[in-house]
């Protein structure tokens, strides 16, 4: 089972009907067959058919990171490094609150991204009443980071949302993930390192359950996605990021994929833009599959006329989408 390609105007009416599971593609299309019919064809206005004919123009980063910057609630260290940080974003009212744990992308390097990338989707987040744990990690271009740092980074700030999240006001029973890009992977890859052998160097021993984990324009599957994502996103950086193989490990996707280390408890819905050149639908749908034949439960849904920036730019049907389903996810059943 899988998502058909939806436009983004379908894609907020699907999602803000605060239904508990994904349509299916024979819901989705007996839905849109019977709008069609609903509709006389006198409705359609010549503006409404050039709408329709011409999709609006792909974001660029610009679109999004020339927004005015919010700024968190707080930071927290979870190491002693300058990048072992996490930002709360704590709503308004009463706790404990719960929590989306947000790990940005940037193809696992710094000096393309960091956390605040992610600022506009955790204030957007906030707003609608979750808090975010919006986490930092070395990059495979700093001091430390590749393998096994970016790795140990991102379990070690997980933990940390356990260990401090009580004292925040943080409901840590209810935590969901949101990872976009490289970030997909790493929040994915959380998901799935309680199936690590204890000998290997990104092992830590933590554990975290997720609700549900959204892989947002994702990489979960480092070894599919070499050939796919552009190289200077992955494949130039990827012996960095995975680390050498040798006797004890010989296949470095062994601990560093989360795609080699299913099954897993959490919930995954792998959301791609239609138009993604990044993260191209192919790799969710592929992901989706290899979660279900492991025997977990995962879901696939695709964005039409979405790119890579709309995943996370607040306002978009891409982002609105993802961040409903984030809400039900954490929210008890029986409350709308």
């Amino acid at each position: 089972m899988r998502l058909t390609v939806i436009s983004m105007a379908t894609a907020i009416f699907l999602w803000s009907c605060a239904a508990p599971a994904i349509q299916t593609q024979a819901e989705v299309e007996t839905e849109a067959k019977s709008a069609a019919e609903a509709v006389p064809a006198s409705a359609a206005t010549p503006t409404d058919q050039a709408d329709s004919a011409s999709p609006p123009p792909l974001m660029r980063w610009p679109d999004l990171t020339e927004r005015p910057l919010p700024q968190p609630t707080s930071t927290h260290a979870y190491g002693s490094g300058a990048a072992q940080v996490a930002d709360l974003w704590l709503p308004d009212g009463a706790g404990p609150h719960p929590v989306v744990l947000m790990v940005h992308g940037g193809c696992w390097q710094k000096a393309i991204a960091d956390r605040t990338l992610m600022n506009y989707a955790a204030e957007d987040l906030r707003q609608r009443g979750l808090a975010v744990w919006n986490i930092e990690y070395r990059g495979v271009d700093e001091a430390g980071g590749g393998y096994p740092g970016t790795f140990t980074d991102v379990s070690d700030a997980a933990n940390a949302l356990l260990t401090m999240g009580p004292d925040l006001g943080l409901d840590t029973d209810r935590i969901s993930a949101f990872g976009h890009s490289a970030g997909g992977h790493l929040a994915a890859w959380l998901a799935t390192q309680y199936n690590l052998d204890p000998q290997s160097k990104v092992y830590t021993g933590h554990v975290i359950g997720f609700q549900m984990v959204v892989i947002s324009g994702g990489l979960a599957d480092l070894e599919t996605s070499l050939s796919v994502t552009p190289a200077t996103c992955l494949a130039q950086i990827a012996d960095q990021l995975t680390g050498p193989a040798d006797a004890i490990r010989p296949d470095v996707f062994s601990d560093t994929s989360p795609a080699r280390l299913l099954p897993a408890d959490a919930r995954f819905i792998s959301v791609n833009g239609e138009k993604d050149r990044i993260a191209p639908p192919r790799l969710g749908q592929a992901f989706t599959t290899a979660v279900r034949q492991a025997g977990g439960s995962a879901d696939y849904l695709e964005i039409a006329d979405s790119g890579h920036v709309e995943l996370i730019a607040p306002g978009t049907a891409a982002f609105e989408a993802q961040a409903e389903q984030l809400r039900q996810s954490l929210t008890p059943k029986g409350t709308p």
